[in-house]
């Protein structure tokens, strides 16, 4: 059986708990409050260059301080569950700030006045005051809210993607050029297999680390 027949196989073992978690991310947007979908960023700029059991960790320790605390509060409660506590709490900090003051942390008003998928990442990926996440996090807090369409090309996928002869090499895309041309052959292999391409996102993932996470 050759690997895109295993892959097939693969999903039909767990297309239900994929939908599930796909149901619970879009839960977010239309049940959370601006402070839910802030935690979801928050996560994603901790999972930035470490991975998303350390995000998860993060976030837990954070909880219940995230709206208000300073800089330092947030960086001692990082420090022992995060391998850069000083730069993630400028981050956290720098971007709640920054938030408040343009948008009245009004994330869920934010999120709606951005009607084009490409527009909505780009606002996220590169407004230099939103610290911290490029392409592949702004994807995956968009993705972990509930928006449709975005590839998360973390290493795991990119290398299943070069095993696959997809894509020519498995290193991380260096422009949002590039970016978006793996992400276009990922969904042109997600019709090729028919697989929704928001559940082979989460399948690829689970298929290298084993498990379904966010």
């Amino acid at each position: 059986m050759n690997e895109v027949a295993l892959l097939k196989l693969s999903y039909q073992r767990k297309r239900v708990l994929i939908r599930s978690r796909l149901s619970d991310f879009k839960g977010v947007l239309t049940r959370g409050d601006d402070l839910r979908i802030f935690e979801e960023l928050a996560f994603c700029i901790f999972t930035a260059g470490t991975s998303a059991k350390m995000g998860l960790r993060a976030v837990e320790s954070v909880k219940g301080i995230l709206m208000y605390a300073s800089k330092d509060e947030l960086s001692k409660r990082l420090k022992t569950v995060h391998r850069f506590p000083n730069s993630r709490a400028m981050y956290i900090y720098h971007t709640r700030q920054w938030l408040k003051t343009e948008f009245n942390f009004r994330l869920k008003d934010l999120i709606d006045c951005l009607k084009n998928p490409l527009e909505r990442r780009d606002f996220f990926a590169m407004t230099k005051e939103i610290k911290g996440i490029g392409y592949k996090e702004a994807s995956h807090f968009l993705r972990n809210i509930g928006c449709r369409g975005y590839a998360i090309l973390d290493k795991h996928i990119l290398r299943t993607l070069y095993e696959l002869n997809i894509i020519d090499s498995p290193r991380p895309p260096a422009s949002r050029t590039t970016y978006l041309a793996i992400e276009k052959k990922l969904k042109k292999f997600a019709k090729q297999i028919e697989v929704d391409f928001d559940e082979l996102d989460l399948l690829l993932w689970s298929e290298k680390t084993g498990e379904i996470l966010k």
